[in-house]
């Protein structure tokens, strides 16, 4: 489906810049574009499955490449390199192209449909949300990340977690909106500038696709692990001025991926390993805003390692504490945010609870965190300079010496909040751990009933 739907979009796509531009020559060969194949009805059964694999996919892989590797064609290219169609009716084919074609790609809301078809899959593919620690990025979670760190024209950006490209398509919508009269040659500088790359094969489509929908037609993410091929090239050439992630939460890499990192630095946990990959691709001066679960702020043996080392060769001003439920359906492992720049070390951390609405403890998948909830934080924030910044009940500041002194444990709730829970009734208090230890119960039923029916 999901190569299907990069047609139908880049077709759309190619329609709209005709209409801009008479002489607009496309890559693809008539017969072979959407328009053509897809719209006709009458191909169906097993000759549209001849067409499709004997004639459209050789096609695609083959167009023609330019010498710079960058062009639209390459990138059609190499994504169909890794695609072959599964499906081996083809009238169910000519049933889901039908489907697809009563898609139009030109709204600014449809071009979010490819993350939200991903979004999906992931609740449903265990082998996508499961076993890599793949969490779709929630868009205000993103927008308000990009704000801060408050990318400028010239800066390159990397996201070497891309999935579908969220933090590199606000990156370069909020450069846009900042920079209305940007000359031809400033975009093309603008597209070059934002990179990703990202490992599995569908969200890689996916993002190349949100990408090109964006009118980049050269889209600078690659297919691969970034922990692998950015370790392999550390020159200062191959650094970049801000990065902007999620990286997978408890995923496990092989090996042969941690062997590419010094000996004291080894683990198979990815979160870890991409926090020292940023440390190492930024330039010195360069920013990031990286999404981590709550274990790296508590981890104290190998964990206190990366913590020391990004203490000492970064300015970690900001973590901003994310309200539980913020990657629902697919975790409620509690998130946070870190914010730092490279080339100083920390002398103080300020910490920022955000909370959820009142009267409600959590986010949930059907009442999801809104952009409008980042608001306190952002006028609190202060700005690229971060001046004036005060202690609230929702803000509060600790030095790097009282964090190096507690072995760099940053699991640290506002002291407000603290204060407030020695002095509430014993009784709800022992209400919310009935709650907490009723929920637990009810997990590890389900966990024993889905055992018993062997699953």
């Amino acid at each position: 489906m999901a190569w299907l739907l990069f047609l139908k979009a880049y077709d759309d796509l190619e329609e709209q810049r005709e209409i801009l531009n008479a002489d607009h020559d496309s890559l693809i060969e008539d017969a072979f574009r959407w328009r053509t194949w897809a719209r006709d009805e009458k191909l169906t059964g097993d000759d549209l499955l001849a067409f499709v694999n004997d004639k459209l996919i050789p096609h695609l892989k083959a167009l023609p490449k330019s010498e710079s590797g960058l062009s639209a064609g390459d990138v059609i290219a190499g994504i169909f390199q890794g695609i072959d169609n599964r499906m081996r009716s083809g009238y169910q084919l000519r049933e889901l192209v039908s489907e697809l074609n009563k898609i139009h790609f030109d709204s600014a809301d449809d071009i979010h449909t490819m993350a939200r078809l991903y979004e999906s899959m992931l609740r449903q593919v265990r082998d996508a949300a499961g076993d890599s620690g793949e969490f779709y990025t929630p868009r205000p979670v993103i927008r308000f990340m990009v704000q801060q760190v408050d990318p400028k024209l010239g800066d390159i950006v990397l996201d070497p977690a891309a999935g579908t490209g969220g933090f590199l398509i606000e990156s370069l919508e909020y450069l846009r909106e900042r920079n209305q009269a940007i000359s031809v040659p400033q975009s093309e500088k603008l597209h070059a500038s934002l990179r990703g790359f990202e490992k599995k094969s569908l969200p890689y489509l996916l993002s190349t696709m949100n990408m090109l929908l964006h009118d980049v037609d050269s889209p600078r993410i690659s297919l691969g692990n970034s922990l692998q091929a950015l370790m392999a090239n550390r020159s200062a050439s191959a650094q970049v001025d801000i990065v902007l992630t999620n990286p997978p939460f408890g995923g496990a890499e092989s090996g042969d991926i941690s062997k590419g990192f010094p000996k004291e630095f080894q683990t198979a946990e990815t979160a870890w390993l991409f926090l020292y990959l940023v440390i190492e691709t930024l330039r010195p001066g360069g920013r990031c805003g990286i999404v981590v679960p709550n274990n790296v702020l508590v981890e104290s043996e190998i964990g206190a390692r990366f913590k020391r080392k990004l203490f000492e060769t970064c300015n970690v001003h900001t973590v901003v504490r994310l309200p539980d439920g913020v990657f629902a359906p697919y975790t409620d492992i509690p998130s946070n945010i870190i914010f730092f720049e490279k080339g100083a070390p920390t002398e103080a951390v300020w910490f920022y609870q955000i909370s959820p609405p009142l009267g409600r403890k959590k986010y949930t998948k059907t009442r999801p965190m809104q952009t409008d909830e980042f608001a306190e934080c952002s006028e609190w924030w202060g700005g690229l300079g971060r001046s004036n910044r005060t202690e609230t009940d929702n803000a509060w500041r600790v030095t790097a010496e009282e964090l190096v002194h507690s072995n760099y444990n940053l699991d640290l709730r506002s002291p407000v909040s603290l204060a407030d829970l020695a002095h509430r009734p014993h009784g709800e208090l022992l209400q919310e751990l009935i709650a907490a230890e009723e929920e637990i119960l009810s997990l590890l039923n389900g966990l024993h009933r889905a055992l018993e029916d062997g699953k």
